[in-house]
């Protein structure tokens, strides 16, 4: 019997209707033996460096999201193909509407638009496919406050990426010393709900390459439609937006799609740290265990909800991995590599850090600068994207090619590794 929740319900009264219909689990292994596997997968994730261990997750997730079945082909034998016939037609879609510009100057010519993504029936999938397959960066499920937008070309209907604004990061030293925040007024006062954090920013290739797409995809991030969908859906004003680089401060890193882009303010880096995380089914093992031996935990962290239907705990999956690391012993060394990302940070409005810290009043706010789609739009095409292609164009340099990871479905992890491992970070 599944678990009703209903929004009247306080978090007590929640876990007494949940412990009355929800049976324990009957585990059929013990801490012990779950000890064993959990150090088994981190002792060979934690061997990868951090661009290995990227690839590797994003196999994984493609496997796991993109399952295969083997069937019969009258002419090819036995061949692997898609077992979702929905995620085939969204792929095909994706590949067939790739912007490719036929000149170098055809970039002049886009008028991007933002597609929200609970508008129409498709686009949930078609995001996803995008995200996926356009990025070796693993598509990591955000808990909290979403918006998804699909960015394509108003005039060719063709894809140039995709977006996700969320619930901004809780915690981020150098970003609250910045605003001069405490985290009373964060949290009491809920004003972390007047910032969001830019949780993916993928451009699709050869856009990302030519004409540095990133930044454009950056620059809409801080577009008119994102605030006004957020103050429609939320009720709160969107005063600033918050973003992390991929990599780190190590040349090895490479540079980051933010550096030297208007609006967007570096203020350091993160305290330095992967986290790494074992294979599905034994993420699965821990989560019963969970629930069967910290049952309490189990449910604030997976089951209660807020009057609002927000999770009542947010980031679930690293609380549960955290605790069980602690509660099993596993050794440090397995868990976790030093690894900073870039932090990057754009006020909205001229007093926005004063507002966050609730020294001046909403009706005091006055925008920092022009954030209609067509203003951001023209300083990447001015300002980066022009640069960038004449550089190229030089060089000889220019590509055509549709970057596209789809083929990950039917592919080993070593022959994934020998073919996409120089690409991760592209």
């Amino acid at each position: 019997m599944a678990y009703s929740f209903d929004p009247k319900d306080d978090v007590e009264t929640q876990w007494k209707k949940w412990q009355e219909q929800t049976p324990l689990p009957v585990l059929d292994f013990n801490e012990s033996e779950l000890r064993e596997q959990v150090i088994k997968d981190l002792t060979y994730v934690s061997q990868m460096d951090v661009k290995e261990y990227t690839l590797y997750q994003k196999w994984c997730e493609v496997q796991e999201k993109y399952p295969s079945v083997t069937v019969n082909d009258l002419w090819e034998g036995e061949k692997l193909v898609l077992e979702d016939e929905g995620q085939r037609r969204a792929i095909e879609e994706v590949k067939a509407n790739f912007w490719v510009p036929e000149t170098p100057e055809d970039y002049l010519n886009l008028v991007p638009e933002m597609l929200y993504t609970n508008k129409e029936k498709d686009l949930p999938e078609l995001w996803n496919c995008i995200r996926t397959f356009s990025s070796t960066m693993k598509n990591n499920s955000n808990i909290g406050r979403n918006l998804n937008f699909v960015v394509r070309d108003k005039v060719t209907k063709k894809y140039l990426g995709v977006i996700c604004i969320s619930s901004d990061f809780l915690d981020l030293t150098p970003r609250d010393n910045f605003i001069g925040w405490s985290r009373e007024i964060k949290t009491q006062g809920a004003m972390i709900n007047h910032t969001a954090i830019g949780s993916t920013i993928v451009p699709l290739q050869p856009l990302g390459f030519n004409y540095v797409g990133g930044k454009l995809l950056a620059l809409l991030c801080l577009s008119d439609p994102v605030q006004e969908l957020w103050k429609k859906l939320y009720g709160d004003t969107l005063v600033s937006v918050t973003t992390t680089s991929l990599y780190g401060k190590t040349k090895a890193g490479g540079l980051s799609q933010y550096d030297n882009l208007d609006y967007w303010q570096p203020m350091g880096f993160t305290s330095g740290s992967v986290s790494f995380e074992p294979l599905r089914e034994t993420r699965y093992l821990i989560r019963e265990w969970l629930k069967k031996n910290h049952t309490r935990k189990y449910f604030e962290w997976y089951i209660a909800k807020k009057p609002s239907g927000q999770p009542h705990k947010r980031d679930h999956k690293n609380r549960s991995l955290n605790f069980a690391y602690s509660q099993l012993e596993i050794p440090k060394e397995l868990i976790r590599s030093e690894h900073a990302r870039g932090i990057y940070f754009t006020p909205l409005y001229d007093k926005s850090c004063e507002f966050l810290r609730k020294d001046c009043e909403e009706t005091e706010l006055t925008k920092s600068f022009d954030t209609s789609v067509e203003s951001l739009t023209n300083i990447w095409k001015t300002k980066h994207a022009k640069p960038r292609i004449k550089q190229l164009v030089k060089k000889d340099k220019v590509s055509y090619e549709t970057l596209f990871y789809d083929d990950l479905i039917y592919l080993t992890w070593e022959e994934t590794k020998a073919k996409y491992l120089a690409q991760v970070g592209r």
